[in-house]
């Protein structure tokens, strides 16, 4: 049994929210990093993936509650690693928002067909990273 937080053990106390499990895809060190430091100031576990193929393994390893994928990487871009996760039974089901510096309506018309759920514009702030892993979550409940 884990014990978190001061109330924890406290009769009558509300149990402490669980954050996500978040897999965090991308193949610039500095946006992973940032979005594990932001992911994780707001309570969430955070796996992060250099590319496609790394997050595939990640993928079936940790069960993640929520993806975001950078579009452009290489060796295998986020279009072909969402299709290849949605086409999963197993993880049809979790959600996966695009990430990328272009904000073209072609690229997110692209990630939808592929299974994606949103689509954020890089560089994003704590607030629109928080804000679309707690929508997700609700949606999820």
């Amino acid at each position: 049994m884990e014990i978190q937080g001061p109330e924890a053990g406290v009769p009558g106390a509300p149990p402490a929210p669980a954050g996500a499990k978040v897999l965090v895809i991308d193949d610039s060190n500095t946006i992973r990093r940032s979005a594990e430091i932001f992911l994780r100031q707001g309570g969430h576990e955070v796996i992060l993936a250099e590319d496609g193929f790394d997050a595939l393994a990640k993928v079936n390893d940790h069960d993640p509650e929520l993806i975001f994928c950078d579009i452009l990487m290489p060796r295998l871009d986020g279009y072909q690693t969402c299709a290849i996760i949605k086409r999963n039974p197993r993880f049809r089901h979790v959600p996966v928002i695009m990430l990328s510096s272009k904000d073209g309506l072609f690229d997110k018309a692209r990630g939808r067909m592929v299974g994606s759920q949103e689509y954020l514009t890089k560089p994003f702030t704590k607030e629109q990273l928080l804000r679309a892993v707690e929508t997700f979550r609700r949606a999820a409940a």
